[in-house]
C-alpha cells in the first residue's frame, strides 16, 4: 500500500528509496541506573517506528531529503508503524505479511552503554519477499530514485540472497546502493556489486572471518563492493577501496545515547553523496547522486557521516539528530589518506574502542 508524502517544498528533489527488511516498534526505557536482576522504575518511555532503515529515513527527513520506505508489515504492530509514519509525513510503501511485526526495547541511563533487546521478527514467506522485491523493482523502474539504501537485520529464516537481488536490481537501473547489513546478507550485497557496504567493525570481522579490518574490507571489495565504509564508534569511520584507506576521527567529547548513531552516520553519508552536508540548504536537482562508477566516498563524505553520527548521540532516541550540532561538528573532524592501508592495521592493533553504534537492527 502506497502512503505518499505531501510536501510541495520537496518537488524535484532527490529521492532515496530505503528498504527496512525487519521494521520494529522501537521502545526506549530511561532508568536511573541499569541493574541486572532487579525491579526498576522506568522514568520515561518513548515509542517510535523503527528498524535501522526507518532510523536512516527519519534523519534524512530532518535534513530535508525526500525518502520512500519499503516495509514488510504485519499485525497490530505493523498497523501502528504505518499510521505513525503517516503522522510523521514520511512516504512509505507497505507490503502485508502474515506475521506480527516485532518490538525492540532499549534501556538507557546515561551512565553505561544502553542495553538493547531485539525480537527476531516474523517469519516472512518466499511469496511475501517476492512481493517486496517486485515493489522495489517497480519503484526503481519509475526512474525517480537517486539511491537505494538497505539497512537492518533480516527476519529469522530469511534467505540473505534477497538483499543481493535488491542490490542487483539497483545496479541494473544504474542506481547507487548503500547497504548496512550483517552476516551473510552483507556478503550477498557485496557479491551483487553494492556501491557501498557499510558495516561496523565487529560486523565486518564476523561476516568475513577476517582478523583485522583491512583484510575484511578487501574481502568485500574482492567480492564486488565498490567501497567499504566501516563505522568504528569512538574510533571514527573509514572508507576502504582497493587503492587504500581514508579515515576520519570521531567527534571528541560527545556523550549521550549511542543507539542509532550508526544509522545517522549512514544518513550523513547519503547527504554527502547528494552534495548537501548541511541542514535544509539549497536542494540539488534530481540525479545529484553520482553514477555507480563515478561515486567517491572521500574525506568530506566521511566527515559528514561522523558529524551526523555524533549529533545522534545527543538525542534521546534513535532516528533523531541535533541539527545545530551537525553544523558544528562538520568542521571539527580530520582525515588522512593511507594508500598502503597501514592506518587500518594500526587501528586494529590498538583495539581499544567501542564500535557499538547501531540501533536494534
Amino acid at each position: 500500500m502506497e502512503h505518499a508524502r505531501h510536501d510541495a517544498d520537496l518537488g524535484g528533489a532527490p529521492m532515496i528509496l530505503i528498504v527496512t527488511p525487519n521494521p520494529a516498534v522501537d521502545v526506549t526505557y530511561r532508568v536511573a541506573e541499569q541493574r541486572i536482576g532487579e525491579t526498576q522504575r522506568v522514568l520515561d518511555v518513548a515509542r517510535r517506528p523503527g528498524g535501522k532503515g526507518l532510523n536512516v529515513g527519519r534523519v534524512l527527513d530532518t535534513a530535508g531529503i525526500a525518502t520512500r520506505a519499503v516495509l514488510p508489515l504485519g499485525g497490530s504492530s505493523g498497523r501502528w508503524i504505518s499510521s505513525s509514519l503517516d503522522e510523521l509525513g514520511i512516504a512509505h510503501t507497505d507490503v502485508a505479511v502474515t506475521g506480527e511485526t516485532r518490538t525492540t526495547v532499549t534501556v538507557v541511563d546515561d551512565l553505561v552503554h544502553p542495553t538493547m533487546f531485539g525480537e527476531p521478527g516474523p517469519m516472512v514467506s518466499r511469496g511475501e519477499w517476492d512481493t517486496v522485491t517486485a515493489t522495489i523493482d517497480r519503484l526503481l523502474d519509475e526512474g525517480a530514485v537517486d539511491a537505494l539504501v538497505v539497512s537492518g537485520s533480516l527476519p529469522l529464516g530469511t534467505d540473505p540472497q534477497v538483499v543481493g537481488s535488491w542490490v542487483a536490481s539497483a545496479r541494473a537501473h544504474g542506481t547507487p546502493s548503500i547497504v548496512d547489513c550483517s552476516g551473510d546478507a552483507l556478503l550477498a550485497a557485496a557479491d551483487a556489486g553494492a556501491t557501498v557496504c557499510k558495516p561496523n567493525r565487529a560486523e565486518l570481522l564476523e561476516a568475513t572471518g577476517a582478523t583485522d579490518e583491512r583484510d575484511g574490507a578487501l574481502q568485500l571489495l574482492g567480492r564486488g563492493a565498490s567501497v567499504v565504509v566501516v563505522s568504528r564508534g569512538s574510533g571514527g569511520i573509514a572508507a576502504h577501496t582497493l587503492d587504500g584507506v581514508t579515515e576520519v576521527s570521531a567527534i571528541a567529547g560527545v556523550t549521550g545515547n549511542p543507539t542509532g548513531a550508526g544509522d545517522a552516520a549512514t544518513a550523513g553519508l547519503v547527504t554527502a553523496l547528494l552534495g548537501r552536508p548541511g541542514h535544509r540548504g539549497a536542494r540539488p536537482g534530481r540525479g545529484a547522486v553520482a553514477t555507480i562508477d563515478a561515486l567517491v566516498v572521500d574525506a568530506a563524505a566521511l566527515r559528514c557521516a561522523a558529524a551526523y553520527g555524533a549529533a545522534a548521540v545527543l538525542r534521546p532516541v534513535a532516528g533523531e539528530v541535533d541539527v545545530e550540532a551537525v553544523e558544528r561538528f562538520l568542521i571539527s573532524t580530520s582525515a588522512r589518506h593511507d594508500p598502503a592501508g597501514h592506518a587500518a592495521a594500526h587501528h586494529d592493533a590498538a583495539r581499544h574502542h567501542d564500535d557499538r553504534t547501531g540501533s536494534p537492527a
